[in-house]
């Protein structure tokens, strides 16, 4: 008998990894991000007014991506750049792709508010209403505003041969108006909305009848009211149209270092240039007559392409005005955070020094309080035995305890050594004053290093014990900012550990002085080791997988970009490693994918804080490693940034990452979505009946209840 044949082996082809349908556009993965931010705005289980919050941030965060994102790929197509990204997208490809997703975006929003949210608003209390509809009352409430408040800050611009077209300020809001003279001739005219009054009027208060009810408010958009007293400010004038509109310019920096004696001036000129930018986008409404949209397009030099038409209110980010009316029942719960674990002294002597050198301590911010850290710098500033105080201030905001703290320092003596990168962006004015401050006390202020931003989060105190010096370390994923400490998710840890000391150490020597230092024995440093590392952490849970089984890399961070690491965790799938990705924001890396990303999954949380921790957890065979800190994975953080990733030391600490963060951000069913292949997010929902799970609501009762 003839042998049977065997069957054939179906040929499997490789994937090449660096297929363009491998990776989702930058720019669109972050418009899913607001998308998703959107959603929480149309969540009727979130309170009133924080659903209002969230549209608010939506229309910031637009804002912010036209000042930057579109405004460079604007910048591409003049200078004739065709060139791809991983995703295969060209700028002009992205531009087209943008607008249509914008308009989208946008009309979904106002819809939400229109139909949502302003019925909501009126029935707790809080009337948005239109100046056409204003009773007599009102209108004469509002029109008394005008006249006291409006009408001695208004300026009017003309535009005729001899006063050309007025600069419009970067998000300015503004009203285009069209008038007729005695003679029957019609001109252009401008006025500005003042951002620096209400944007809403209080048109009357009226008690309800139920007792100990709130008061009715009764509120009207500025605009509206300055529109309707137009003839006080064209006197003799007919006024034929008004309409508002809404401009945001290119508010990039380009800061040409190599030819800037002094980075501190170059900055400043810099932000003042901000506002003079060119005009990337032109919000008007959808009644605006062509020729008043033609008068804007011309004088202000765009493309039809860069004009929205959207609906009312047209800048978004001012319903952040509705948000702090002060109605707190119609807003999440305010709660204090805990006193981190590990600084509740065992002893009347013990002090936080001695509660670092007993044990490295983890604060999980907002849920663990932030107040240690200013403590620490304070006890610094009048300790007599601390001898120097060296930090790295990124954004710290205007009110800033860890500057005030910096420099009772210096008062009393101490060597203070601060780094503030001006280059922050939006935080760069008022990082200019505080250099400016803490040079003027004498601190040793440096500004940077040259074609790089300094986004690293450290802090450390040199101080004399008997015969020797000790140094306490503070790491952290987030910012010296009081503020944005109650509102960030992020983790810090006070260390006394001699070699992150010393790295940390060699750190500040290279940044303040010169160092051609390649490595440290603990701290992951961009650029010097940090994205080589990165890959070989990688390529070692590929390699133990291989060998035992078990890979599992979970990796929480802000966005997913760079290109040669998405191909890294890739081939970590292909190896079979399970890998748990947390990206906020933008990821570029596609999940599901059979044969290059099966292994992978990718989640969302977005939520009542903004998840700014950036956590890399590798299993490692069992011998489990965790490093924090301040680098996402883009090529920006990786290649033009100086940014620190710090290890964990201790099972105990690894496994309270692992066990009371990590485990509960991957098990949320309320606030999480999940990836799929083609880029989309899909809510994900509590399966066979078990109670849903709100992470950030779970660590809230947790924080509470450490504090009963």
């Amino acid at each position: 008998m003839p042998r049977r044949k065997a069957p054939l082996r179906p040929v499997v082809l490789e994937r090449d990894l660096h297929d363009s349908d491998l990776y989702v556009n930058r720019e669109l993965a972050l418009l899913s991000f607001q998308r998703r931010v959107l959603e929480e705005a149309a969540d009727p289980t979130n309170p009133l007014l924080e659903r209002i919050k969230f549209l608010s941030i939506l229309g910031s965060n637009l804002d912010e991506f036209y000042m930057i994102r579109v405004a460079g790929l604007i910048a591409q197509v003049d200078a004739g750049t065709l060139e791809a990204g991983p995703d295969g997208l060209s700028p002009t490809s992205q531009l087209v792709a943008i607008r249509r997703e914008v308009k989208r975006l946008l009309a979904e929003a106002h819809r939400c508010f229109s139909t949502q949210l302003v019925p909501a608003l009126a029935e707790a209390g809080i009337q948005i209403l239109d100046y056409t509809a204003l009773d007599d009352k009102q209108r004469a409430a509002a029109n008394r505003y005008f006249d006291e408040i409006l009408f001695p800050v208004l300026t009017p611009l003309a535009l005729d041969p001899g006063r050309p077209f007025p600069h419009i300020s970067n998000l300015s809001l503004n009203l285009a108006i069209q008038i007729r003279d005695a003679k029957g001739h019609e001109h252009f005219a401008r006025v500005k909305v003042p951002d620096s009054l209400p944007q809403l009027v209080l048109v009357n208060r009226i008690k309800r009848k139920i007792k100990h009810a709130p008061k009715t408010l009764e509120l009207v958009w500025l605009e509206d009211v300055i529109a309707a007293n137009l003839g006080a400010l064209f006197p003799g004038m007919q006024v034929i149209e008004v309409h508002p509109f809404h401009v945001t310019r290119d508010a990039d920096i380009a800061i040409k270092e190599l030819e800037a004696e002094d980075l501190l001036e170059t900055i400043e000129e810099g932000v003042r240039q901000r506002r003079f930018g060119s005009v990337v986008r032109l919000n008007v409404t959808a009644d605006m007559p062509a020729d008043l949209v033609i008068i804007l397009i011309n004088n202000l030099e765009i493309e039809p392409a860069q004009v929205y038409r959207v609906k009312r209110p047209l800048a978004l980010k001012r319903l952040m005005a509705i948000y702090q009316i002060d109605r707190p029942e119609l807003k999440d719960a305010t709660f204090v955070p805990a006193t981190p674990r590990g600084l509740t002294p065992a002893a009347d002597e013990d002090d936080i020094f001695a509660l670092i050198r007993r044990q490295n301590i983890l604060l999980h911010h907002p849920f663990e309080s932030f107040q240690p850290v200013i403590d620490l710098l304070k006890k610094a500033a009048h300790d007599p035995n601390v001898l120097a105080i060296k930090m790295v201030l990124y954004r710290v905001g205007r009110n800033a305890p860890v500057v005030e703290a910096l420099l009772e320092a210096m008062e009393e003596g101490k060597q203070v050594a601060v780094l503030v990168e001006l280059k922050a962006r939006f935080d760069e004015e008022s990082n200019i004053e505080w250099a400016k401050a803490l040079e003027n006390e004498g601190v040793h202020v440096v500004y940077g290093l040259l074609g790089l931003k300094i986004h690293c989060k450290i802090a450390m105190i040199v101080r004399r014990e008997g015969e020797a010096i000790r140094r306490y370390i503070h790491l952290a994923t987030g910012n010296y900012n009081a503020v944005t400490a109650h509102l960030y998710t992020d983790i810090g840890l006070f260390t006394a550990n001699e070699d992150i000391a010393d790295d940390v150490t060699d750190l500040f020597n290279s940044l303040t002085g010169y160092s051609a230092k390649s490595d440290y024995q603990k701290l992951l440093v961009a650029p010097v080791n940090l994205r080589e590392r990165l890959e070989a952490l990688i390529r070692r849970e590929i390699e133990s997988h291989k060998k035992n089984g078990g890979g599992h890399l979970i990796f929480k961070m802000n966005s997913l970009v760079d290109a040669p690491l998405t191909r890294v965790l890739y081939r970590a799938s292909q190896a079979g490693v399970k890998i748990q990705l947390l990206v906020r924001g933008s990821c570029a890396l596609r999940p599901g994918i059979p044969g290059v990303s099966q292994n992978i999954e990718v989640t969302s949380i977005v939520g009542r804080f903004l998840e700014h921790s950036r956590i890399y957890y590798f299993h490692n065979g069992g011998q489990e490693e965790v490093y924090l800190g301040s680098a996402d994975l883009m090529p920006r953080n990786l290649n033009r940034r100086v940014e620190v990733l710090f290890p964990l030391e201790g099972p105990k600490l690894i496994r309270r990452v692992r066990d009371e963060i990590l485990s509960i951000y991957l098990s949320d069913t309320v606030k999480a979505r999940r990836m799929q292949s083609d880029g989309s997010y899909v809510r994900v929902s509590s399966q066979n009946g078990k109670r849903p799970v709100n992470s950030q609501a779970y660590l809230i009762a947790r924080s509470r209840r450490a504090q009963e």
